[in-house]
């Protein structure tokens, strides 16, 4: 099967709605604090899912992975490295949008990650320089300068809604950590670190050859060739994460709500109106001392589910960019701007933004526009420098040579 971009559209459409949807099942879990229900749907997403998935598209994964490990140990070693620092920016981004709330945690921390994810990898390769020489660097150095203005606006619009929205508004929404502060510090944080899983990938390119290789053996479409990839990446955001939650429910004293005893979630909704505590509902008896076993169950069920959504954007972003064709360069494109546009309309539903006046919720729709703008500002550079590297390549074949004599 040849490129389809417009099925290449449908695919990144789907994996941005689901990036912004792993956190709805959060909300549903009943008295579980943060570090509990972070760490199962951590142990579904970067360690359950990718190896399940890949096991079902890629045969001989097992082999795939000795070989790769045998013939370039590096690329593990690499890949697990950078996995373990985008680990953190993912660690950080959930803290995010405990803080910031759906909406505005997605659209800060995700301009800063594109923001961050353009400049940091040529700054590393030594390449910023040639950019800035370039029509198309020029574009894209643009583009990421429009994204730090959104992100400016966001910023002002969440400050607006610390003044202006009650407590009782933001428990009805499931915000009551909601911190403009705190969200703002974790969220450039964040957008630094999580910038790192492209190196991962990029270390991981040998991995994804010999898969490759496999695949068409097997007479498969190379349309999976990275799942192998995603497997070690993980493996060090996983590593992380895990570290961090232990730390958490070793000074929290948590560990004993695996076995059904009560904490708080953060991130549930609750009714706004009277005393009810949040997380805590007295006309229901698994909130009470201890959770009922169906409660229990439906909790580490959300958790998990919250961790298998969250995979299932990469496995449709890897599907999208295969089938774009010519049109790859767009493909970040597509997946961020779906991203931010799925969670702002969370948001909404959510009613997230309730309460506050009519020039806060200008603002937001102000940010949100100038972040969709700018990704297309830098899919339009990368679009530009595809040509660049074209037109440079046909040059080269077409230049006259001298023969020495």
């Amino acid at each position: 099967m040849g490129p389809n971009p417009f099925l290449g559209v449908i695919y990144h459409w789907i994996g941005g709605f689901a990036s912004a949807t792993n956190f709805i099942p959060f909300r549903g879990i009943k008295r579980w604090s943060w570090e509990i229900y972070w760490l199962i749907q951590g142990f579904a997403a970067w360690i359950v899912a990718p190896v399940l998935l890949a096991s079902i598209f890629v045969p001989n994964l097992t082999g795939v992975l000795h070989t790769a490990y045998q013939q370039n140990p590096s690329s593990f070693h690499f890949a697990i490295l950078w996995g373990i620092l985008w680990g953190v920016g993912g660690l950080t981004f959930g803290l995010a949008i405990r803080y910031l709330g759906i909406a505005l945690g997605y659209s800060i921390a995700l301009g800063l990650c594109t923001a961050f994810g353009t400049l940091i990898p040529p700054i590393y390769s030594g390449e910023m320089s040639s950019i800035l020489h370039e029509r198309s660097g020029l574009v894209i150095l643009a583009g990421v300068a429009v994204c730090l203005i959104a992100v400016a606006v966001n910023g002002a619009a969440g400050f607006a809604k610390e003044r202006e929205i009650t407590v009782e508004d933001l428990a009805e929404s499931g915000e009551v950590d909601y911190n403009i502060g705190k969200g703002l510090a974790v969220a450039v944080f964040a957008g630094i670190m999580s910038s790192f899983f492209a190196f991962g990938l990029k270390a991981g390119a040998p991995i994804a050859e010999v898969a490759r290789t496999e695949l068409l053996a097997h007479q498969r479409l190379d349309l999976w060739q990275n799942l192998p990839v995603l497997i070690v990446v993980l493996w060090g955001g996983f590593l992380t994460n895990f570290i961090w939650s232990v730390i958490l429910i070793i000074k929290n004293q948590s560990y004993k709500q695996f076995l059904g005893e009560p904490g708080m979630n953060p991130m549930r909704a609750t009714h706004a109106s009277g005393y009810t505590m949040v997380d805590f509902d007295p006309l229901d008896p698994s909130t009470y001392d201890r959770l009922s076993p169906r409660t229990l169950v439906f909790n580490y069920f959300s958790a998990a589910l919250a961790g298998v959504i969250w995979y299932f954007q990469f496995f449709f972003y890897s599907m999208g960019q295969t089938k774009m064709g010519k049109y790859d360069f767009s493909s970040w494109t597509l997946h961020m701007a779906s991203i931010i546009l799925f969670a702002t309309l969370w948001g909404l539903a959510l009613k997230e933004w309730r309460g506050t006046s009519a020039r806060t919720k200008m603002l937001v729709a102000l940010g949100l526009a100038l972040l969709i703008g700018s990704t297309i500002i830098v899919g339009y550079g990368n679009y530009l420098k595809a040509g660049e590297t074209t037109r440079a390549a046909a040059s080269l074949i077409l230049r006259p040579t001298t023969l020495l004599p």
